[in-house]
C-alpha cells in the first residue's frame, strides 16, 4: 500500500527562500566564498599571496555567456503554486503513527489525492520548454552517480539542497538536473555547494536515487 508524502512540506519552505532570497539562500550559505585575510599594504604596491583556496576558485570561474538563475525559474507556475500551498491533511497525520504507516484512512487520503496538484507538483516532470537549450549558471549541491577510475564525479544530479536523495527525499523532477562531466569534477565534501555552468536541455533522466526533467552537459564550475 502506498502512502502519502508527508514529509515534504519541508520544501516549499526551501523553495520560497530560494524564490525571496536569490541565491544567498539559507540552503546554500553552507560555505561562502573565500576572500583574502590581508589586504594589501598600501606602502608596497607588491600584492601579497593569496591563499590556495583563493587562487583555486578563481582559476574555476565559468566564461561569461550564462544566464544565472535560481531553481524557481526551472518550475512551472503551477507547480510552484501547489508547493507554497501544502494541503491541510498532511498536519493530521502524527509522524510514526498507524496513520503515518499504513492505515484506511491513509488509503482514502491517497485516494482522495489522485486530483491532489500538491501531490502531483511533488513528482511532476513538468518543464520550461522556453528553458530548453539554454546555457545557464546555477548554484546547487551534488549527488554523485558515477566516477571515473580516479575517483572523479563524471555524472551527478544538481540539487538545490544539501542531502536531496541521500538524507532527504528527491526533489520535484523539475527541481534536479542530471549533468555529465567527463573530465571529472573532484568532490572531496557532499556539504559544499558548487555552480554549474552549462548548457540545459528539457529531457528525462531516471535513475534509482531519483528522477530529473532537466539535463546538463557542463562546461565550467566555481565554489559557492
Amino acid at each position: 500500500m502506498a502512502k502519502i508524502v508527508k514529509h515534504a512540506p519541508l520544501l516549499p519552505v526551501i523553495l520560497f527562500a530560494l524564490l525571496t532570497s536569490g541565491v544567498q539562500s539559507s540552503a546554500l550559505a553552507i560555505n561562502p566564498p573565500v576572500t583574502p585575510d590581508t589586504p594589501i599594504n598600501a606602502k608596497n604596491t607588491q600584492p601579497q599571496k593569496q591563499s590556495s583556496m583563493v587562487v583555486q576558485e578563481q582559476k574555476e570561474k565559468p566564461v561569461t555567456g550564462y544566464e544565472t538563475i535560481e531553481w524557481v525559474k526551472l518550475i512551472p507556475k503551477e507547480d510552484l503554486d501547489a508547493l507554497m500551498n501544502p494541503p491541510e491533511y498532511l498536519n493530521d497525520i502524527q509522524d510514526g503513527s498507524e496513520q503515518d504507516q499504513f492505515s484506511n484512512q491513509v488509503q482514502n487520503a491517497i485516494e482522495a489525492a489522485s486530483n491532489d496538484t500538491y501531490q502531483q507538483a511533488l513528482v511532476s516532470t513538468k518543464v520550461l520548454t522556453e528553458m530548453n537549450g539554454k546555457k545557464i549558471k546555477i548554484p546547487g549541491f551534488i549527488v554523485p552517480l558515477e566516477f571515473d577510475d580516479e575517483q572523479n564525479v563524471i555524472q551527478f544530479f544538481l540539487v538545490p539542497y544539501f542531502g536531496a536523495c541521500i538524507h532527504e527525499p528527491p526533489p520535484p523532477p523539475n527541481q534536479m538536473i542530471y549533468v555529465t562531466y567527463p573530465k571529472g569534477l573532484k568532490v572531496d565534501d557532499l556539504y559544499q555547494a558548487f555552480w554549474i555552468s552549462g548548457k540545459l536541455q528539457t529531457a528525462l533522466f531516471e535513475d534509482q536515487l531519483g528522477t530529473a526533467a532537466y539535463t546538463m552537459n557542463m562546461d565550467e564550475f566555481e565554489l559557492f
